[in-house]
């Protein structure tokens, strides 16, 4: 399993993904997995950096010189299984050297994000690269959802279509449960009803669509906003200087930058009145399910994978995204306003996706259907 997210360092939806992959594959006592992961470090996974002498160069290089390094290692395994192009050309390097099968999750895609040109510069060039030569020598490509995987065969048209199959993300509903704890509310300074972000600062998540939306939303409900780490200082800046003007029009918005553990993440899912997903693009959107597992109703944007997770009027609310942003602002704060002001109606979304997270996404299913693409493979 190469991956550049690893516990302790996991800051996104591919990273929680492949945690849960590796342990409920070791709990199948089918498979064996050896992570190889970037940073520091980790007793249970080798890992890769570089010395002070390379930190200086574009990232996208630094990533290659870290692929290669990981390819090598690879010796010996009868599968690789790469995730994002960070981790894609150490599978790719690893196949041609050994001759083993090289399989891909699929979790986005580079030509699909060209704003991560502002994160990387010239290094986008490299990254799409990567994935590209990647993708289309990949033994098999795993994508986590169907709207994925039309993507994939959208943007690489080159490869067989029989290559891409969909196995979507899971869910551990015993780890995200309700879990009413009001002191996690006291300790952030939440006292009124409140709608709830979870997630990074990038322009793939939407979060200045919301800021704007929420401008039209009651003020008599609290916005809560879990994010931090943005990808890039301009994005960042951006969503810094709406939060202030907000700030400064009501006075409601919450602001928690840090990274947030288990306990209080799920306090505050289970808290909130609606989950607010306004990403203008998502694969499938770990997130999502996170809330319904917390039985909290859902509003999100009706791209990607979403909507084979959230169910119009019966889990929550998919808003039309459009490419002019003062119209998806509107049909944000119209289905939020909706979901704000009926709290029984909400609280029916939530108990539907709760179960349907239990009957649909469960991370037995995802590793069983794992096994069997490797055992397919595996000659």
């Amino acid at each position: 399993m190469i991956t550049r997210e690893w516990p302790p360092e996991i800051y996104g939806g591919a990273g929680v993904h492949i945690a849960n992959l590796v342990s409920a594959l070791k709990q199948s006592g089918d498979i064996e997995s050896f992570v190889h992961c970037f940073g520091g470090a980790r007793s249970d996974a080798t890992n890769y950096q570089l010395t002070k002498e390379f930190s200086t160069i574009n990232p996208a290089l630094q990533t290659l010189l870290l692929d290669s390094d990981i390819a090598k290692n690879l010796k010996g395994m009868d599968i690789a299984h790469s995730h994002t192009w960070y981790a894609n050309l150490a599978g790719y390097l690893a196949m041609k050297i050994f001759g083993i099968p090289h399989v891909i999750t699929a979790h986005s895609l580079e030509p699909l994000r060209p704003w991560k040109a502002e994160q990387l510069g010239g290094g986008y060039q490299i990254s799409s690269w990567a994935e590209k030569i990647s993708y289309e020598s990949a033994s098999a490509i795993i994508a986590v959802s169907d709207g994925m995987r039309a993507d994939v065969l959208k943007a690489y048209p080159k490869i067989d279509t029989n290559k891409v199959v969909t196995i979507r993300n899971g869910i551990d509903t015993k780890a995200f449960a309700p879990n009413p704890n009001s002191e996690v509310l006291k300790k952030y300074g939440i006292n009124s009803p409140y709608g709830l972000f979870v997630g990074r600062i990038t322009r793939q998540k939407g979060l200045a669509h919301l800021l704007r939306a929420w401008q039209k939303v009651s003020k008599d409900y609290s916005l809560v906003l879990a994010a931090g780490s943005p990808d890039e200082p301009a994005i960042g800046a951006e969503v810094e200087q709406l939060i202030a003007e907000l700030s400064k029009q009501r006075g409601n918005i919450i602001w928690i930058k840090q990274m947030l553990d288990r306990e209080e993440l799920t306090a505050l899912l289970t808290g909130a009145q609606v989950f607010l997903c306004p990403s203008i693009y998502e694969p499938l959107g770990i997130v999502n399910l996170e809330a319904m597992a917390c039985e909290t109703a859902v509003v999100a944007s009706k791209v990607g994978g979403i909507p084979e997770v959230v169910v119009n009027n019966e889990t929550g609310l998919l808003v039309d995204y459009s490419s002019n942003p003062s119209e998806f602002e509107d049909f944000l704060a119209s289905a939020i306003n909706k979901l704000m002001s009926d709290k029984s109606l909400s609280i029916k979304y939530g108990q539907a996706g709760r179960i349907r997270a239990i009957e649909h996404f469960g991370w037995d299913k995802v590793a069983k259907a794992t096994i069997e693409l490797y055992r397919s493979l595996i000659k």
